[in-house]
Order: structure tokens, then sequence, then C-alpha cells
């Protein structure tokens, strides 16, 4: 009986293409402060 063979450890590889998630809350944050504050216009002045 030989020694079991083992797998070469691998090495755990972040993917490039993934989202940055705190320019996605920051984006969705000014994007909804922009609605809100049109939206304010409009009522205010119509």
């Amino acid at each position: 009986m030989g020694a079991a063979k083992r797998k070469p450890a691998t090495m755990r590889v972040k993917p490039k293409d993934e989202v940055n998630k705190k320019a996605l809350v920051w984006a969705g944050t000014i994007v909804g402060v922009v609605i809100v504050a049109v939206a304010v216009l409009l009522i205010v002045f119509s």
C-alpha cells in the first residue's frame, strides 16, 4: 500500500470582476437624493 496522493493546494483567488459594494451604495444614495430633491422642487414650484 502506497501513500495516498495529495492534491496540490489551490490558492483562492478573488474574482477580478467583483462588484464594489461601497461604490454601489454611494451611487444609489446619490441617485436617491437627486430623485427626492427633484420631487420636492416639483411639489414646491408647481
